[in-house]
């Protein structure tokens, strides 16, 4: 079980984009990185081709893992997450001990 789901909102806690605030859209478990919207733009170069015509897109790149944190629902901070178990399954709980939603896809 992950701390961290696709479809959470997370807070950028360090680096060019702390602050900024994004949707998990992607988690790279094996790079222990992660793709969020609107966080980490980058310009990609595309060439064209017979369907699609080329140039300059901006495409988020992924993040470390370890520089994004859920938002707890009931302060709106960034928080630590924890588990805690009740009627034989897992649940999220952030610090302030209210249960971090599943994300609907």
């Amino acid at each position: 079980m992950n701390r961290i789901r696709v479809g959470d909102v997370v807070a950028v806690i360090s680096g060019d984009d702390k602050g900024k605030r994004g949707k998990v859209m992607r988690i790279l478990t094996d790079k222990n990185r992660v793709v969020v919207e609107g966080v980490n733009q980058v310009k990609r170069h595309v060439r064209a081709t017979q369907t699609s015509p080329g140039g300059i897109l901006e495409v988020e790149a992924p993040i470390a893992l370890s520089k994004v944190m859920p938002i707890d629902p009931e302060t709106d901070k960034p928080t630590r997450v924890r588990f805690k178990e009740e009627n034989g399954k897992k649940q999220r709980v952030a610090k302030s001990g209210a249960a971090l939603p599943t994300p609907q896809e």
